[in-house]
């Protein structure tokens, strides 16, 4: 078996990785220290992985598919939420100080469970196209125009990697808050024509303090988003979406006191 050959690039990097197990009683939060020799283009992904195999085979941290697809990797970095595939230590100082994502129950070390927050969250916004005809497989494709397709489609580019919910200051004080990633998904779904849900539906879903409305304006998530996502846009879509359901009556009560006004 032919050894790997790391070129050294001449760089000495100190990684201090948060250490816990959970459902180990004997484990206790902690961090650890490792050096490595950078290499040309390493990643954290590599930087990890080198880690585990040359110095400390019980480091837990989560990986797929090491391109930013699967959104597997995420994790703090230096404080600032990212994907280890996705972050090459040639961008990051000599120390690297690395914690699991907040917000998502902690597996192990750097690993958390995002995938039950995800599921929660689909559940509870009822991701998920609602028709109130019965499917018909031998129906006509339904037509849509290119611009709200592409608009439908940036929605559906996220990873679902919890880099935006573990940014949000609202999601890491209050565990109903749908999050960014929830807004998102409810947006995605509210512009989509074959879903026949109402505005009022909607209102009941997204607008409250643990909707859209819950939102303080600090758009970490819009900075921190792996995959560019115009979460600023989605919000404001959002607010006007449910501030128009709420001014439309009110506007519409207003107009005879205008008409008696004027008339006198």
């Amino acid at each position: 078996m032919i050894e790997p050959r790391h070129e050294a690039s001449g760089r000495k990097l100190r990684f201090e990785i948060f250490r816990y197990n959970p459902v180990d009683p004997s484990s206790h939060p902690h961090m650890d220290t490792f050096e490595l020799g950078e290499t040309p283009y390493m990643t954290l992904f590599i930087a990890l992985h080198r880690i585990r195999e040359e110095q400390d085979p019980s480091l837990q941290f989560d990986f797929s598919c090491r391109s930013a697809v699967c959104g597997s990797c995420g994790l703090l970095i230096n404080g600032r939420p990212g994907l280890a595939c996705h972050t090459r230590t040639a961008d990051l100082p000599d120390t690297i100080r690395l914690h699991p994502l907040p917000v998502f129950k902690l597996i192990g070390d750097l690993s958390v469970d995002t995938g039950s927050w995800f599921r929660q969250m689909a559940q509870r916004v009822e991701s998920w196209i609602h028709e109130k005809v019965p499917f018909d497989p031998k129906a006509q494709e339904a037509r849509m125009d290119d611009d709200l397709a592409r608009a439908i489609y940036e929605g559906e580019r996220c990873i679902e990697c919890g880099c935006c919910v573990a940014s949000c200051g609202v999601a890491n004080v209050r565990p109903q808050f749908v999050g960014p990633a929830g807004m998102n998904r409810i947006a995605r779904f509210m512009m989509d024509p074959r879903d026949e849900r109402t505005d009022s539906e909607w209102f009941d879903v997204v607008s409250s303090d643990e909707g859209v409305f819950g939102c303080v304006g600090l758009m970490a998530c819009h900075d921190i988003c792996p995959k560019g996502l115009p979460l600023l846009e989605v919000y404001a879509y959002l607010r006007r979406k449910m501030l128009a359901k709420v001014m439309t009556p009110l506007a519409r009560e207003a107009e005879p006191s205008k008409r008696q006004s004027s008339k006198m």
